[in-house]
Parts: C-alpha cells; sequence; structure tokens
C-alpha cells in the first residue's frame, strides 16, 4: 500500500457502524491498484449522530467519494445535495459521488446490484412478474430498481408487522414514480393460499428477509412445494452460500436458484464505476474475495 501513496492520491472511504468487518476496502483497493488508479479506499466509524460531521470532513478533504452503511444510509440521503431517481424514491443511498466542486450526489447501487446478479444467472426481469419478501432497505432497493428497469409486476409480501406499512409506502412511491408498471401490491405473508396462487403466476422470487440467515438458517420464508420449474428464485442472504431457500430451489428443478453474494460483488462494482467511471475487475475480485 504504501508505494503507491503519493500526495495525489484520492481518498475514498466506508462511513458507518460498525464498519471493521466489511469486505469493501479489500475489493475496492485490490481493483484501484489492479487498475493503476492512484486512490486509496478506509473504512470510518461513524455513529448516526456525527453523519453531518463525516460529510463536511470529506467534503474539506476533497474525498472522491464514499459508501455508507447502517445506521447513517437515510441521513446521507437528507444531507447530499443530489439524488439518483432509485436514492430519492428509496429515500437512502450508499454510495455518494463528490464533485470537484464538492457537490454531493447520492445514489443506492443495491438494486442494480441485485439486477445483475440476476441477470449473470441468465434471469432478465423486464417485463417479468416478481414476488418480493420482504419490506426493509435491500427489499425497497431491489422494488425501486426493478420498477425503473421495467417490471411487469412487484407483490410485496410481508408479515403485519411495525415493517408492513414500509411495503405500503414503497408500492404507493413506485406507482407515482413509475407510472408505466402494471401492478405494485403488499400482502400478509401468512396468507399462504395467496402466497401461493401468486407464486404461481410470477416468473421471479426473491426473498429479502432475514429468513435464510443465522441463526434462522434452518428456516424458509416460503413452503418448498410453492416453488415450481418455471420460476427464478433469488435470495440475498449470502451467509451461508446457499440458504435453505436456495437449495430447496435446486431441488424443485427451478430455471435459476440465485445466492446472494453476486449481489455484494455486484453493488460493490457499481459503486466503484461510480467512483471512477470504469468497470471493477468484477472476476477477479469474486474470485479472490468470495469463493469459499
Amino acid at each position: 500500500m504504501e508505494e503507491r501513496i503519493t500526495g495525489h492520491t484520492k481518498l475514498y472511504a466506508l462511513i458507518g457502524s460498525p464498519v471493521g468487518h466489511s469486505g469493501s476496502p479489500a475489493m475496492q483497493n485490490y481493483s484501484f491498484q489492479k487498475l493503476g488508479i492512484d486512490a486509496a479506499y478506509l473504512a470510518f466509524d461513524v455513529p448516526l449522530e456525527k453523519t453531518e460531521e463525516a460529510l463536511d470532513a470529506l467534503r474539506t478533504l476533497h474525498a472522491g467519494g464514499f459508501n455508507v452503511t447502517m445506521p447513517c444510509k437515510t441521513a446521507v440521503a437528507r444531507l447530499v445535495d443530489r439524488l439518483s431517481p432509485a436514492a430519492e424514491l428509496v429515500g437512502a443511498c450508499n454510495t455518494v459521488v463528490i464533485e470537484e466542486d464538492g457537490t454531493m450526489t447520492g445514489h443506492i447501487t443495491d438494486g442494480v446490484g441485485f439486477v445483475r446478479n440476476l441477470k449473470e444467472h441468465g434471469v432478465e426481469i423486464k417485463d417479468k412478474k416478481i414476488v418480493l419478501l420482504g419490506t426493509g432497505g435491500a427489499a425497497t432497493a431491489i422494488a425501486v430498481q426493478a420498477a425503473l428497469d421495467g417490471v411487469a409486476e412487484i407483490a410485496i409480501f410481508n408479515q403485519k408487522d411495525e415493517f408492513y406499512a414500509n411495503g405500503e409506502k414503497t408500492a404507493e412511491k413506485i406507482k407515482k414514480a413509475v407510472p408505466g408498471i402494471g401492478r405494485v401490491y403488499i400482502e400478509d405473508l401468512d396468507n399462504r393460499d395467496l402466497l401461493k396462487e401468486v407464486i404461481r403466476e410470477s416468473d421471479i422470487l426473491v426473498n429479502a428477509t432475514r429468513a435464510g440467515m443465522s441463526p434462522l438458517d434452518q428456516v424458509i420464508p416460503v413452503p418448498a412445494e410453492y416453488l415450481h420449474k418455471d420460476l427464478a428464485v433469488a435470495d440475498v442472504v449470502y451467509n451461508p452460500r446457499e440458504t435453505l431457500l436456495i437449495r430447496k430451489a435446486k431441488e424443485a428443478g427451478c430455471r435459476a436458484a440465485v445466492g446472494g453474494i453476486g449481489m455484494l460483488l455486484w453493488q460493490g462494482a457499481e459503486a466503484f464505476k461510480l467512483f471512477t467511471g470504469r468497470e471493477m475487475p468484477a472476476d477477479e475480485v469474486m474470485e479472490k474475495f468470495f469463493r469459499e
């Protein structure tokens, strides 16, 4: 690292808390070095109440941009100068580009990463019907990007808990922002008869809940018998690499069974492109940092 740091090295960063576990510095710095870009990427532990101070500091230091993790994503979206269409709809951002004059533009790359991961597995979303499980940050980003990319219909299913209203708001935002879309609606995940019927008529099933993630690693978000051979199944959970849902999708002969690790890679690759204007060496990054 010290051999390539110069007086002109551009700073990029990750902010949020905690950040010590993040793989972003490794993959971004590897890509900078591989492409001969004079830049360095560091992680800074920033609590929510210090978000504005962190942005002021990065602007003062003429950083090129930064990524954002929890709990700062929503706060950053309120503080930047501009938002991409997707970030504006989501109301949060995970990537910010800083122009030479200090102008900050916020983006959300989670949805782009998810759609790219599907594409890498031969699954296109345009004109398709999607069943989306969950209403959290990842689910919202996926719903928004899918709508912007021309999906035909989005059926959101979530338990009627304190997060159900998030899904209702997301559906309304999408219908207003993308008037050409077909249906966008939310239903109770516990309505199993309706869930089964909608999955039967859909092209893609997406799990954006915690089901499959430790300690819920033996939990499947929908009954395995709902899966069918014409269905592409995707999970945002990447640890374990093969969730119970993905395993059951393979056993059911689904046309695609897509784990979440690729979404992690491609959302980072999209951030790298926003920062540098260049494509991350994604295949090499996958091999070096994400292969088990």
